[in-house]
C-alpha cells in the first residue's frame, strides 16, 4: 500500500514541503522544486506580485498542476495582520489553506503563541485550513488543535538557522501525545540528516526553505532532502533496534557447533 498522509481533505505522497525564498533566481527555484519531489510549495503572500500582471512573479515558475500552493503569512507580527494576509491570499485565488505565522520577536522569529491561537480560531471558523507554525510546546499545540488547526508545525530550531532539531525530547513528546492531526517539523533544518531525523521521530512531514536555497548547490541539496525524507520515513516504519550500554556481537557464537 502506498504510504501517504492526509491533511484536511487532501492526500499527499511526498512528505517534503518546500519554500520559495532566498533562491538565486526563479529558474533555480523551479529546478529545486522538481529535484525535491515535493508536492507542496509554500509562498509568502507578501512576496507575490498581486497587482501588476506585466511584471515577473515567482508564481510564473510554479506549475500549479503539479504543485499545491500553500500561502503563508510570513512577516506578520499581530493576529489581525496575519488574518488579513490569509484572507488576501484566498481572495486573489492562491488558496483557502494557510501556513499561519504570527511572529513575536524580530530577532529569533519565534512565534507569538497567543496571537497564533487567536488567528487560528478566527481563520478556522472562516473555513480556512490552518497549519500554524508554532513552538514545540505540547500545551500550546493542543490549544491550536482545539481551535481548529488542521495540522501543527513545531519548529526544530529558529527559522533559517540551519541548526537542525535542537530539542528532540519535546518533539518526541508531541509525537507521542498528538495523533488527531498531522505533525510537520517546520524551520531549522540545515542538511539531509536533519530531515531524516524529523521523519525518524515519526513526524508526518518536514517543511524547509533555507537549507536548500542557501546550499552551495541548491539543486543537489533538494534531491538529497528527497532521499533523506524517504529514508527517515522508512526507518520509522521499520522500527530501530534498541540502544544498549554494552556490545552485542553481530555474529553470536551461542548455538554454533563446537562452541
Amino acid at each position: 500500500m502506498e504510504d501517504t498522509f492526509r491533511i484536511a481533505d487532501r492526500t499527499f505522497r511526498s512528505r517534503l514541503m518546500i519554500g520559495t525564498g532566498k533562491y538565486r533566481s526563479f529558474p533555480e527555484m523551479a529546478r529545486c522544486h522538481q529535484a525535491s519531489g515535493a508536492e507542496v510549495v509554500t509562498v509568502a503572500v507578501r512576496r507575490v506580485n498581486l497587482n501588476d500582471k506585466t511584471k515577473e512573479s515567482l508564481l510564473d515558475y510554479i506549475d500549479r498542476k503539479q504543485f499545491f500552493i500553500l500561502p503563508n503569512t510570513a512577516a506578520c507580527y499581530t493576529a489581525d495582520d496575519a488574518i488579513r494576509t490569509a484572507r488576501l491570499g484566498r481572495e486573489v485565488g492562491l488558496s483557502h489553506w494557510v501556513k499561519l505565522e504570527v511572529i513575536g520577536d524580530p530577532e529569533t522569529l519565534f512565534p507569538d503563541n497567543a496571537g497564533l491561537l487567536e488567528a487560528t480560531t478566527v481563520l478556522a471558523k472562516e473555513g480556512f485550513v490552518v497549519l500554524p507554525y508554532t513552538t514545540d510546546d505540547l500545551i500550546n499545540a493542543r490549544r491550536l488543535i482545539d481551535a481548529g488547526a488542521a495540522a501543527v508545525m513545531p519548529l526544530g530550531a529558529p527559522i533559517g538557522s540551519g541548526l537542525g532539531i535542537q530539542n528532540v525530547t519535546n518533539l518526541r513528546i508531541l509525537r507521542e501525545k498528538i495523533h488527531t492531526v498531522p505533525l510537520i517539523v517546520d524551520a531549522g533544518v540545515g542538511t539531509a540528516s536533519d530531515a531524516a531525523l524529523a521523519l525518524e521521530l515519526g513526524y508526518d512531514g518536514v517543511l524547509m526553505n533555507t537549507a536548500v536555497a542557501e546550499a552551495e548547490d541548491a539543486e543537489k541539496m533538494a534531491e538529497a532532502m528527497k532521499y533523506a525524507v524517504a529514508a527517515g520515513r522508512l526507518a520509522h516504519l521499520a522500527g530501530r533496534m534498541p540502544k544498549r550500554l554494552y556490545a552485542s556481537a553481530s555474529s553470536p557464537v551461542a548455538g554454533v557447533v563446537g562452541s
